[in-house]
């Protein structure tokens, strides 16, 4: 017989692999080419050549027992560790050095680190809706206790006047994900401040650490100039997670890092439980080849015109169908409005027409349908008189 927690997740698991699962079941009958699957948030631009070019490198001149050995450090190596402190540094002015990163199994892996080196059974972490749905699992993962803002809809920065109500004594930590999955919005400058001020002022109320973890792999994936801004400048006690899975077109390599600042209360203890966390949830040690590769790839980006160009086509042509929609700033997925209230409804009504969307409630949204457009062009291209038909059949109702 499972756990009991684990009865919970099992029965709650995730929409997006499901919906994924379909597309693959749909493919098999009627092509691949006939399924317009924009289901999960799988890079379809290949990872630069540079990535490539690194792995043989390494494999032909590193000493195998090395490369493929344990870490001396269960953060790392110390030169890779070392080499994305400059990075950062350079890019944002930071002054960040080795001992301030920890290399992680992934955005998903460092969150887990993070959450299990801060949290106790009982606290709360509050989440901005729409959120990433795995957030509330990987808080329950250590009895934590996850805590909605509900979403603004408008244009879907955060409510800040409800999230202030919502802090209480108990509140541990603050998830924010910018540029965010699924509405692919970038939080302001303007509002990353106000956040701040208000964490400080109720860290002052409540005499606690109150900790904003900024959840990064979509950072690089940006449009018309827009600036994403680095959260570490705005309030001391902010850790961040990244993941090279978009950045490198690298999902299934699972490489990232955590960034502990100086700045954070008590860092030293938090860098030294992070490490210990990454031993005994299982992780170990990041990949070493893999960490390696990201180390020689720093000042590597992969070519964001192709999502550029799918943004751009897949927007206007759902604005061309009637539907209502917020054109995305980042990341690679569209969050449409549904036409009817029950938005299950809607996605099951797509499948009709091979259209495979998520629900929004599967991102605490419900109302709305998120597409990842992290797809080729032609299936953008082919999919829009689908579209049309699928308006088409609720401007009848």
């Amino acid at each position: 017989m499972i756990a009991d927690k684990m009865k919970n997740m099992v029965a709650n698991s995730s929409a997006i692999r499901a919906m994924f699962e379909e597309g693959n079941r749909l493919a098999q009958i009627y092509g691949a080419e006939n399924v317009y699957d924009f289901s999960l948030g799988n890079p379809n631009v290949p990872a630069p050549d540079a990535v490539k070019n690194a792995i043989i490198e390494l494999l032909e001149d590193s000493d195998p027992l090395i490369l493929h050995g344990y870490t001396n450090s269960n953060s790392g190596y110390e030169d890779v560790r070392e080499a994305v402190a400059v990075s950062l540094n350079e890019r944002f002015g930071t002054n960040f050095a080795a001992r301030n990163i920890v290399m992680t199994v992934g955005a998903a892996g460092g969150l887990n680190v993070i959450l299990k080196t801060l949290i106790n059974p009982g606290d709360e972490v509050i989440a901005f809706a729409p959120y990433f749905g795995e957030y509330r699992s990987y808080t329950n993962n250590y009895d934590g206790v996850l805590v909605e803002v509900s979403p603004n809809t408008v244009d879907f920065q955060p409510k800040l006047d409800e999230f202030a109500e919502k802090i209480t004594p108990k509140t541990k930590a603050v998830i924010v994900n910018t540029p965010n999955n699924p509405t692919g919005v970038v939080y302001s400058e303007e509002t990353i401040k106000k956040m701040a001020s208000i964490m400080e002022e109720k860290e002052k109320e409540f005499g606690t650490e109150i900790y904003l973890i900024s959840d990064e792999p979509y950072r690089e994936l940006v449009y018309d100039g827009v600036e994403v801004p680095y959260l570490t400048k705005y309030y001391h006690n902010t850790i961040v997670g990244y993941s090279y899975s978009k950045s490198l077109s690298l999902p299934g390599e699972r490489i990232g890092y955590l960034v502990i600042p100086d700045e954070v209360t008590d860092s030293g203890d938090v860098q030294s439980a992070a490490n210990v966390a990454t031993r005994i949830l299982g992780f170990v040690n990041a990949p070493t080849l893999q960490q390696k590769i990201v180390a020689r790839c720093l000042n590597e980006k992969t070519d964001i015109s192709y999502y550029n160009r799918n943004r751009e086509t897949l927007y206007q042509g759902l604005k061309d169908c009637g539907f209502e929609c917020i054109k995305p700033e980042g990341a690679f997925y569209l969050f449409v409005k549904s036409p009817v209230e029950d938005e299950k409804e809607f996605c099951a009504a797509g499948k009709k027409y091979n259209i495979l969307m998520v629900p929004g409630s599967s991102f605490a949204c419900p109302g709305y349908v998120r597409l990842a457009y992290c797809v080729s062009y032609e299936t953008i291209v082919n999919s829009l008189p689908k579209f049309r038909e699928l308006s088409k059949e609720y401007q009848t109702k």
